[in-house]
């Protein structure tokens, strides 16, 4: 166990050796389910696939889908992006409701749904530190407060907080709040995608669709020289991935993901200072897995520690990359097992 939580499998009375639980991580683009049994403390998986959420009318269809010719689970907990009040989440780019009620009705059982960043939190009572890697050791350790930070489709992140024993996550849509300028170069972006969207919030630039925006921003207002081989890579459109994959040997997308680390310190340190995270900054996420390399440099650790007046405190916090893409799986399966 990476950190330690309220209980851990070992510990757990509510369930037996076999046990079988299906987790779902619930995204506006993809789906992702797996079915685990629970062999002692470990989560051994049974049977996974991987759907793409427009492709279906709801979660009851895709879930039935799913367990067709499986056995019946004796435990389900979905991680959803977006909000989750009691029970209930709305999608934002899909005509998606899912509600705990609804599916425990169907399904015949107690079905809990909770925050995807939620359960990527919860993730961390699963994972090894071997499945983890540093990106700024810091000067300290102070147990405390604990923090995630996931750039992917969306931005988002949670919190948890220490009773002095153990570690209890929470949700946030703390992605959502404003994206805050601290150069004319920053202003300069925050103006030109103000008069694209309105409200310009972190999660316009720490994502993948943010890596896109910034590439734009460079291209069209600032005229950087776009490559010919580059463009000819971007068959479907404009694609992070093709940009993050470039940085070597194209100087627009080099420039872009530097400009896309400095803004992830500085909202790190910013989720740092926010709930006192001394017990570690946690990155998650489908991007920092896959663009370590470019932690290598000095500019995550330079820019995460420009706080002002209390930089003394996010020097003192270690910063991890989740290097387990199935984190938010993992915690949604533990979040069921342990209610």
């Amino acid at each position: 166990m990476l950190l330690p939580f309220e209980a851990s499998l070992k510990h757990k009375k509510n369930y037996k050796t076999g046990s079988l639980i299906l987790a779902g991580d619930i995204g506006g683009t993809k789906t992702n389910l797996t079915l685990y049994k629970v062999e002692e403390d470990q989560l051994i998986p049974v049977n996974e696939a991987h759907y793409i959420t427009a492709d279906y009318n709801s979660l009851i269809e895709l879930t039935s889908l799913f367990m067709q010719n499986l056995p019946d689970p004796d435990f389900i907990c979905f991680g959803v992006a977006g909000p989750v009040i009691s029970g209930h989440a709305k999608f934002s780019n899909i005509k998606w409701e899912v509600d705990s009620k609804e599916l425990s009705e169907h399904f015949n059982k107690m079905i809990y749904v909770i925050n995807d960043l939620e359960a990527t939190a919860y993730g961390l009572a699963m994972l090894s530190e071997k499945e983890v890697t540093i990106v700024h050791k810091g000067i300290e350790h102070v147990p405390g407060n604990a923090a995630v930070i996931a750039p992917g489709t969306g931005l988002g992140e949670a919190g948890l907080y220490w009773d002095g024993k153990y570690y209890h996550p929470f949700a946030t849509e703390g992605g959502h709040s404003d994206f805050a300028p601290r150069s004319m170069f920053d202003f300069e972006l925050f103006l030109y995608l103000q008069k694209q969207f309105g409200h310009v919030s972190w999660e316009r630039l720490l994502s993948g669709p943010g890596i896109i925006h910034i590439y734009q921003f460079l291209i069209m207002e600032l005229k950087r020289k776009e490559s010919a081989w580059l463009k000819e890579k971007f068959v479907n459109g404009l694609d992070a991935a093709v940009i993050s994959q470039n940085v070597q040997k194209c100087n627009v997308c080099k420039e872009t993901m530097e400009i896309f680390i400095r803004y992830l310190a500085y909202e790190s340190a910013n989720l740092v200072l926010k709930f006192n995270a001394t017990g570690g900054l946690y990155i998650g996420g489908g991007i920092a897995p896959y663009i370590l390399d470019l932690f290598e440099s000095n500019d995550f650790k330079t820019n995460f520690c420009q706080s002002g007046r209390l930089n003394d405190l996010v020097e003192k916090v270690t910063v991890y990359v989740i290097l387990n893409t199935k984190a938010a799986l993992l915690g949604a399966a533990w979040y069921g097992i342990k209610n």
